[in-house]
C-alpha cells in the first residue's frame, strides 16, 4: 500500500496514567515546553503574572537527610524561575491514607529547601498537582479543584506556600470537540 490516500495508519498511544509513560511525556528536560504549557493551562497561569516561562525538572527522589526518615519518589518534581516548586503526581488507585501522603510530599519538598544555617524567608511555595484516576471529592462535581489554607471566617490566605491541586479524571467528561 504505497498510495497514501488508501493507506490506513494505526496509532498506538501509551497510557499516560502509567507512571513510566507519565514521566516520559511530562518529565523530560528536553521537552519541558510540554510540562510548562500543561502547568500554565491546568493551574490557569497562562496570560497572568504567574505564567511559567521556564522550568527545571529536578530529581524526583526525595532522599531524607536522616537515614531514619522515609524516602519518597515523586513522578515529577520541578522548579520554575521564581523558585516555586512543583510536585506532579499520577495516582491510578486510591490508596490508604492518600491524603496524608500528599501532605507528606508537599511538606518534605518545603522543608528540604533549607539547609541548617539558612533562614526561613528562603522557603518558597510548593504547588502539588495530582491527577487522580478516581473521585476523591465526592461532594464536588468539578473535575479540577484547588485547595488552599484559608482563615475560617475571612477566607484570607495568609499561608500561601502550600497549594494542592487535583484533577479527578473520571469527572472529566469533555469531548475532543469541546477542547
Amino acid at each position: 500500500m504505497n498510495d497514501k490516500n488508501n493507506a490506513v495508519q494505526e496509532f498506538i498511544f501509551v497510557d499516560p496514567k502509567n507512571d513510566v509513560a507519565f514521566r516520559k511525556i511530562f518529565g523530560d528536560e528536553n521537552r519541558k515546553e510540554i510540562l510548562i504549557s500543561f502547568l500554565n493551562n491546568i493551574l490557569e497561569f497562562a496570560g497572568t503574572t504567574k505564567e511559567i516561562i521556564d522550568i527545571t525538572i529536578k530529581n524526583p527522589y526525595q532522599v531524607p537527610k536522616l537515614k531514619e526518615l522515609k524516602e519518597t519518589i515523586l513522578d515529577i518534581k520541578a522548579v520554575d524561575k521564581r523558585n516555586i516548586h512543583y510536585i506532579i503526581e499520577m495516582q491510578v488507585f486510591h490508596t490508604t491514607a492518600f491524603e496524608k501522603k500528599v501532605l507528606y510530599y508537599v511538606s518534605k519538598a518545603y522543608y528540604q529547601q533549607l539547609n541548617k544555617a539558612e533562614e526561613y524567608p528562603k522557603l518558597n511555595q510548593v504547588i502539588f498537582l495530582g491527577f487522580l484516576n478516581f473521585n476523591l471529592f465526592k461532594k464536588n462535581p468539578d473535575y479540577a479543584t484547588r485547595h488552599l489554607i484559608l482563615d475560617e471566617k475571612t477566607n484570607e490566605n495568609h499561608f500561601q506556600d502550600f497549594e494542592l491541586n487535583f484533577v479527578e479524571l473520571p469527572k472529566f467528561t469533555k469531548t475532543l470537540e469541546e477542547l
